[in-house]
């Protein structure tokens, strides 16, 4: 009887202490960025909402991080596929490098994208000789998205993929469909969740990057000042109640696109 006792007092405490660290480290800190960007009243909070700086801002983010995640789809379905598919010298090695990003800090992404194509490389005299540049515009904070994202697809679809019966393709080609057939009516249905899910959550890291950015992206007001960085000009700035109501527009996002990826993962579940 005591020992069941025993367990149960630690099995409680266990949980309660799992509970108190979930509350401490995630709850109160988002519950403060609310607070504090409401403790003025609704008309601060409107007013820094709406300010042009910070909704160019804002809408510059989405638009960059959708695009970004656009290309991750594409190329992350791709990479997935051929890791999955092939065997070939260096495979190994290659699906490791896909959690680089997430190893990596986005500084050192940002450093990287600097030196490869900053105007003093050789790409970037290149791009400078066609007519465009990289660094410092709209082209460098995509390819910065990019990288600090680009594990979430690959790494969704790579396990429906492996789970995947392969007598159904077969059937198809047996039948005589084509490849293009195949994937599009066999294969694409059954990795579907997969980008879905990876694609969100793609889309709402690159929403909430700056280390990576803020070395490429210029930061010009109105131009290339993505939110993130906004975020931390209005908390250098002394104004954490305008920072705090940028960040809880994009915190709220993020909270739609997270509770879409559980509904999603739940459904397959029940698939």
């Amino acid at each position: 009887m005591n020992v069941m006792l025993r367990s149960r007092w630690w099995s409680f405490g266990f949980r309660s202490a799992i509970v108190l660290y979930f509350i401490v480290l995630i709850v109160l800190p988002i519950l403060g960025v609310y607070a504090q960007s409401f403790s003025l009243g609704w008309p601060p909070f409107r007013a820094a909402v709406t300010d042009p700086l910070a909704w160019k801002s804002v809408l510059l983010t989405i638009r960059l991080a959708l695009i970004a995640t656009v290309i991750n789809v594409l190329v992350g379905t791709m990479v997935g596929w051929v890791l999955i598919r092939y065997r070939f010298f260096g495979r190994r090695i290659l699906n490791s490098l896909v959690d680089l990003p997430f190893a990596l800090p986005t500084a050192v992404g940002g450093l990287m994208i600097l030196l490869l194509l900053g105007p003093g490389s050789a790409v970037g005299e290149a791009a400078e000789r066609l007519g465009f540049q990289i660094v410092f515009h709209e082209p460098a904070i995509v390819i910065a998205m990019l990288f600090v994202t680009f594990p979430f697809v690959i790494r969704a679809v790579q396990p429906l993929l492996e789970e995947m019966d392969k007598s159904e393709e077969e059937a198809a080609y047996t039948l005589g469909a084509s490849k293009a057939k195949t994937f599009v009516q066999v294969i694409f249905p059954t990795i579907l969740p997969g980008i879905v899910s990876g694609a969100m959550l793609a889309f709402a890291r690159a929403l909430a990057e700056f280390g990576a950015v803020v070395l490429v992206a210029g930061n010009i007001p109105g131009k290339t000042l993505i939110a993130s960085v906004y975020i931390f000009g209005e908390v250098e700035s002394d104004n954490p109640q305008g920072a705090a109501a940028v960040s809880i527009v994009l915190l709220t996002l993020s909270f739609l696109i997270l509770w879409s990826v559980n509904v999603i993962q739940s459904r397959r579940g029940r698939a």
